[in-house]
C-alpha cells in the first residue's frame, strides 16, 4: 500500500514532537546538571576516594584502597569527638524548639496581622550579619570582664568563666539558628486550622488539650523539618565550636579541618570523617522525606 504525502508528514511531525519532548528536559536541565556534577558531585566522588586509601598524606604516594580509614573513626578519642558534636546538634535543635515555638505561635496565632511581618524581619535580622561576627558578639558577652558577669556581679552573684566551655558552645549554635527555627514553625502554624481549636473549645477542651490534640498533630511536619535543619547545620558548624568552645569542645567539623589543614594533613582519614558527615545528613533527610510525608498525610 502506499504511503500518501499527508501520513508521511503526520508521522514526520510526530517523530519531531518525541524528539522535542525528549530534548526539552535535557536543555533545561544540563545548567544546573553540570553545575551540581562540578561542584557537588564531582567533590564528593574525590573525597570518597581519598577516604578508601588508609594512611594517605598530601605530598606523599598514594597507597591501595581499604577500610583502614573508616576502622581508625571508631577509635575512642574520636567516638568522643563524635558523641559530642552529636549532643551539641541534639541539644542545639532541642533548645531551639523549646524556644522557638512560643514566639512562632505567638506571631502567628497572637499577634496582629499588621505587626507580623514586621515581627519576624526583627526577629531574623541577626541572620544579615555575618556569623563569624556573630560570634564574636558573644565572645565579648561572655567573656571573664564581658556583659554577662557584669550583670551578674550587679545583682551580688559571683562571676563565671563561660568561654571555652560546652554551655557557650551552645549558647552560640542556638542563637545562630533559632531564626530558622522559628520561620518554618512559623509557616506551618499560619495553615494551622483554626476552626479545629474553636471546635475543641465548644467541646469543653482545655487549652493544654487542645493544643496536644489539634495544634502540634497538624504542625509535626514544620517541627520535623525545622529540628532537621537546625540539627544538620549546627553538626556541620565551624566557626561557633571554634571559637566559642576552645580546645576541650572538639567537634567533627573542627576535627576534619585539623585534619586538611593541621599539622598532620592526614587527608585521608578527613576524607572518612567527611564521608561519614554526609551519610548522617542524608540518613536524616531521607527519614524526614518518608515519615514527614506520612504525618503531612494523617494531619
Amino acid at each position: 500500500m502506499a504511503t500518501t504525502p499527508l501520513a508521511e508528514s503526520s508521522a514526520a511531525s510526530g517523530w519531531q514532537r518525541r524528539l522535542a519532548n525528549l530534548i526539552q528536559p535535557i536543555v533545561l536541565l544540563l545548567p544546573s546538571g553540570l553545575w551540581l556534577t562540578l561542584l557537588l558531585v564531582a567533590p564528593t566522588l574525590l573525597i570518597l576516594e581519598l577516604s578508601l586509601i588508609p594512611g594517605f598524606r598530601l605530598g606523599q604516594p598514594a597507597g591501595s584502597y581499604g577500610l583502614g580509614n573508616y576502622l581508625e573513626v571508631f577509635q575512642p578519642v574520636y567516638l568522643q569527638v563524635i558523641g559530642r558534636s552529636l549532643g551539641f546538634a541534639v541539644g542545639t535543635t532541642i533548645v531551639c524548639l523549646l524556644l522557638g515555638f512560643p514566639v512562632a505561635y505567638w506571631i502567628a496565632i497572637k499577634a496582629p496581622k499588621h505587626w507580623r511581618n514586621l515581627l519576624l524581619v526583627g526577629f531574623v535580622l541577626p541572620l544579615w550579619t555575618s556569623s563569624l561576627l556573630r560570634a564574636y558578639a558573644w565572645i565579648t558577652i561572655l567573656r571573664p570582664s564581658g556583659l554577662l558577669n557584669t550583670v551578674l556581679e550587679l545583682f551580688g552573684l559571683p562571676g563565671q568563666s563561660w568561654l571555652n566551655r560546652s554551655p557557650a558552645v551552645l549558647i552560640g549554635l542556638t542563637y545562630s539558628f533559632l531564626p530558622y527555627m522559628v520561620l518554618i514553625l512559623y509557616a506551618s502554624l499560619e495553615k494551622l486550622d483554626r476552626r479545629l481549636l474553636e471546635a475543641a473549645a465548644d467541646l469543653g477542651a482545655t487549652p493544654q488539650q487542645s493544643f496536644w490534640k489539634i495544634t502540634v498533630p497538624q504542625t509535626l511536619p514544620g517541627i520535623a523539618a525545622g529540628g532537621l535543619l537546625v540539627f544538620i547545620a549546627s553538626l556541620g558548624d565551624f566557626v561557633v565550636p571554634e571559637l566559642l568552645g576552645g580546645a576541650s569542645s572538639m567537634t567533627v567539623s573542627r576535627l576534619i579541618y585539623n585534619q586538611f589543614l593541621g599539622a598532620t594533613r592526614n587527608w585521608g582519614l578527613g576524607s572518612s570523617f567527611s564521608m561519614l558527615l554526609i551519610l548522617a545528613v542524608s540518613i536524616a533527610i531521607a527519614l524526614l522525606l518518608k515519615y514527614g510525608d506520612r504525618s503531612a498525610a494523617r494531619s
